[in-house]
């Protein structure tokens, strides 16, 4: 090989060298990250409780709700419970227990039915069926009697439950309207010369919040 081509061989070489490492800068350059000039700050989500979470449910006053209560709107919302129930006096039970009489019932007690072992615990604990029950338990059905066999996912607006359960009184309930006690529902008044707290707690001797039972009666 001349001297000639070795030299042109070389220099080759040494250009593309040059050329990489020339690339490898640019890019640098042009790419190169930039720090903010205030760093940021991780985004916290607040968990059920916090601010933002739904807030707790006031307790019912029964006395006072059930007397006004819309029942033709709870006959047209208790259209949702139909295909496991019906309120009919002497109707067959479904995949849920017949309702008619629910309301003052012995929870697990319908003749015929088949009911969860949950619920015949239930039933051996409480006497009858109440409104602060049937609304608890049509509310969240699984979360109230973990066990029942109602999968239905809940009526979750207080107004839903009430009407349905006026409806369901009406079907050969036999539980008494209590009295009115508002201040059951009432929240407690702020200290003198404090602001009224959003959310504040109920009133003393007044039902814990979100006490009212939910949705669908007679769990199975």
């Amino acid at each position: 090989m001349s001297d000639l081509t070795f030299n042109k061989i070389a220099g080759a070489v040494l250009a593309t060298g040059l050329a990489i490492v020339g690339l490898q800068q640019l890019t640098a350059g042009v790419f190169a990250p930039e720090k903010p000039a205030k760093p940021g700050y991780a985004v916290e989500i607040s968990e059920e409780g916090g601010e933002g979470a739904p807030k707790a449910e006031a307790p019912i006053d029964w006395g006072t709700v059930l007397p006004t209560a819309d029942v033709s709107k709870g006959e047209a919302v208790f259209a949702k419970c139909k295909s496991c129930h019906n309120a009919d006096q002497g109707g067959a039970n479904g995949t849920g227990p017949n309702l008619w009489g629910v309301v003052g019932r012995k929870p697990g007690s319908h003749p015929g039915f088949a009911y969860s072992s949950a619920m015949e615990a239930f039933g051996a604990e409480q006497p009858v069926w109440d409104y602060e029950h049937i609304s608890a338990f049509i509310k969240e059905p699984q979360k109230h009697l973990p066990g029942t066999k109602m999968t239905f996912v809940g009526l979750k607006k207080p107004e839903d439950r009430i009407d349905v359960i006026a409806y369901l009184r009406q079907q050969g309930g036999t539980l008494p309207i209590p009295a009115p006690n508002p201040a059951a529902a009432a929240p407690e008044a702020p200290a003198e010369g404090a602001a009224p707290a959003e959310g504040a707690a109920p009133a003393e001797g007044a039902a814990p919040a979100a006490a009212a039972p939910a949705a669908e009666p007679e769990k199975k």
